[in-house]
């Protein structure tokens, strides 16, 4: 079994960022041995908002946060 842990300290916009961090942690995520941990620090504690304004352009963080959720992933702050 496969255990990777992503740790996010930037905000949801404004950077890549946490977009590729989620990314690529929703694609480790479609293994069926794979445990994967998100943790939170700093600015990206603001991915875990309910509710965002998705700026136009961007890919909604709290959508790819709830997906990885669904897929058993483990997110902390």
């Amino acid at each position: 079994m496969a255990s990777v842990l992503f740790v996010l300290n930037e905000g949801p916009y404004g950077s890549e960022r946490s977009y590729n961090a989620l990314r690529h942690a929703m694609a480790v995520a479609k293994h069926p041995d794979a445990v994967v941990r998100v943790f939170l620090i700093a600015d990206a504690t603001n991915c875990a908002l309910a509710n965002q304004k998705t700026p136009e352009g961007y890919y909604s963080i709290e959508r790819m946060l709830k997906g990885l959720v669904t897929k058993k992933a483990q997110v902390a702050l």
